[in-house]
């Protein structure tokens, strides 16, 4: 079993950015080579947003949901660690934000992930 502790998210006005971050502890030897973040709005289902996915010696294949390409960027610090970098933020983009995690993946179901952060509140006021 894989353990996802989220950080970071708040308040934030439109333009403005915000970092999250997921650090993954337990069983993580093989469960983690792809790490992702999901977000789901009040009254939506829960979006893929990105996700970086183990290639080989120790590089990572980052995937983007097409519409965020641009704002927001996924970093893998480590491998059990990876960050959301979220810029030009916008009222749409509120959600709550979860970090997922998966054996090697490039999938953006949320059915692909058998793990999962608490989810972090990100709001973006107009």
């Amino acid at each position: 079993q894989v353990q996802l502790t989220q950080s970071g998210g708040g308040f934030v006005q439109s333009g403005g950015s915000l970092k999250l971050s997921c650090t993954a502890s337990g069983r993580t030897y093989s469960d983690t080579s792809t790490l992702a973040w999901f977000r789901q709005a009040p009254g939506k289902e829960r979006e893929f947003v990105a996700s970086t996915v183990y290639s080989r010696d120790n590089l990572y294949n980052a995937h983007y949901d097409d519409s965020l390409w641009g704002r927001f960027t996924i970093s893998r610090t480590s491998g059990t660690s990876v960050d959301l970098i979220m810029k030009n933020l916008r009222p749409d983009d509120t959600a709550v934000y979860y970090c997922a995690a998966a054996p090697s993946t490039t999938g953006r179901a949320v059915g692909d992930y058998a793990n999962w952060g608490q989810g972090t509140q990100v709001t973006v006021s107009s």
